[in-house]
């Protein structure tokens, strides 16, 4: 076993540092060659995915022995050309499951939008009213202040007067 942060950097050189380099040389490259494009396009989307459900398996996982492990081999295996293990994984597990479902998919992220935007409009409001309430506040502060200035000072005046005259 390899510890923790061994395998967390490991994980971030072979599955982020890596290939974002190599989709880097592809797009930069003077004459783009699709398939290398798609190929990239294809990892980045089975890496995003991964990473989604990493968040929940680590959660339920984590604890199995070689679990790291069986990550770095998994990223390897997308990332090694010659396994040809991404085009297997995208191509018979991936797509006929996406096509399958791109229509709930869509459906979902839709409904997503428009609860978001309520959530954050009600949120706006919110944040709104409390930014009025605290405004109001330091308003009545504010002028409790100044009341207990003005009268400290005509005190202070009558004291002072009051004082001149026992002289």
């Amino acid at each position: 076993m390899l510890g923790d942060f061994i395998t967390r950097i490991i994980i971030l050189l072979v599955g982020y540092a890596y290939p974002a380099y190599g989709c880097y040389k592809s797009v930069e490259k003077k004459k783009l060659e699709i398939h290398e494009l798609r190929y990239w396009c294809q990892y980045w989307i089975l890496v995003a995915l991964l990473t989604v459900f990493e968040r929940i398996g680590d959660i339920i996982v984590s604890w199995l022995p070689l679990y790291g492990e069986i990550k770095i081999a998994l990223l390897i295996y997308l990332c090694y050309p010659k396994s040809q293990g991404l085009s297997y994984v995208y191509e018979k597990l991936l797509c006929p499951y996406m096509s399958k479902h791109e229509s709930d998919i869509d459906q979902g992220i839709s409904v997503l939008k428009i609860r978001g935007h309520l959530v954050i409009a009600q949120l706006l409001q919110c944040i709104f009213h409390w930014s009025l309430q605290i405004f109001k506040q330091l308003q009545q502060q504010i002028t409790i202040y100044k009341n207990n200035n003005r009268s400290k000072s005509k005190d202070q005046q009558q004291t002072r007067t009051s004082l001149m005259f026992i002289r």
